[in-house]
């Protein structure tokens, strides 16, 4: 099938791998011509290191590459969602299916990236999230992975499944789309937290606590906003916050890290050198879960430090003097 990668980051590049590996005519577009031209001379991504480009992966700068294809990927940062979707719409084939793999929450309008390029799309074109705990890295080098393929139209979600799987790439359908998204965008707020928590030099039991309590803020807001509570125990809930919080490849946990020990977030997220989606996470965890009613008081707490200046240790404290509450809400009511 002819497919079209939009965003040419490690993700976006691994994932046009992944396609070749199955036989797919795909092509990789950079918004950026001089780096198109450097991966089509070097067959290499500095985004991904150590990986070389199949002679078989087009590359390109021209956004024209999207049109007439059945499918197309949509891998860009976050911020550049909206835009891309919208220049890419003229383009795309009558009923193209087009695939979010980005990570995140739209800053000014707390919509889920599925959402945004739905509106930019329009009806006519099925958007599937793609997503799952998975590190460019580590697909890009065929190391097995799991993900999941989330669409209301099962026709769409099980199309993505069959294109993307093969022995070192597995993918699960599901209907909730909701869950799948917000897992992926709000694990990267607690990601963020563990690294505080790793660079304040705490230990495994702090994590934990951290991850578990964190899964919990996740999963109430889900449901609130009319997600399945079980999506969160799979790979896009759980899966992703285990591989998000204790792996280096973690844009997020490094940052935290820097954070923690006692570097300023504006100096720390220029230090990681790439977009570290945590950060914008924390703003749009807070707005959404004011608007839905839903106490989330680790998103608050890392609002606090991200954008108030609050000294992280001292939110540590707080977070742990808070009132008693049940670990399982209304089991005595």
């Amino acid at each position: 099938m002819k497919i079209t990668v939009l965003g040419s980051g490690a993700w976006g590049t691994a994932l046009a791998l992944v396609l070749v590996q199955n036989g797919h005519e795909v092509t990789l577009w950079s918004h950026r011509e001089e780096a198109a031209r450097e991966m089509e001379r070097r067959r290499t991504n500095p985004m991904l290191k150590g990986v070389r480009l199949p002679e078989e992966l087009k590359i390109t700068a021209r956004l024209e590459a999207a049109e007439n294809c059945p499918v197309v990927v949509l891998a860009t940062p976050s911020f550049a969602v909206r835009e891309t979707a919208r220049k890419t719409a003229p383009l795309l084939a009558p009923g193209a299916v087009v695939v979010s793999v980005s990570k995140g929450i739209e800053k000014d309008t707390s919509l889920l990236l599925s959402q945004v390029i739905q509106e930019e799309v329009g009806p006519g074109h099925p958007v599937v999230a793609l997503s799952g705990p998975s590190h460019a890295e580590e697909v890009g080098r065929g190391i097995p992975t799991a993900l999941v393929s989330a669409c209301e139209d099962q026709g769409a979600a099980e199309l993505v499944q069959d294109l993307f799987m093969n022995e070192r790439f597995r993918v699960y359908a599901s209907p909730d789309v909701i869950g799948v998204e917000l897992g992926a965008a709000l694990k990267n707020v607690i990601a963020l937290c563990a690294g505080c928590c790793d660079g304040l030099g705490y230990g495994d039991n702090t994590k934990a606590m951290l991850m578990t309590r964190g899964l919990t803020e996740i999963a109430r807001l889900g449901v609130a906003m009319g997600a399945r509570k079980e999506t969160f125990a799979g790979l896009t809930g759980v899966g992703d916050l285990i591989v998000t919080c204790t792996s280096m490849h973690s844009r997020n946990r490094r940052a935290g890290i820097l954070i923690g020990k006692g570097m300023l977030v504006d100096q720390a997220i220029r230090e990681i050198g790439a977009v570290v989606e945590g950060y914008y996470a924390a703003a749009t965890a807070r707005t959404l879960a004011r608007k839905m009613g839903v106490e989330m008081p680790i998103a608050e707490a890392a609002y606090q430090v991200l954008y108030c200046g609050r000294n992280v240790h001292s939110v540590v404290g707080e977070l742990m003097t808070r009132e008693k509450k049940h670990e399982i809400e209304d089991i005595w009511v």
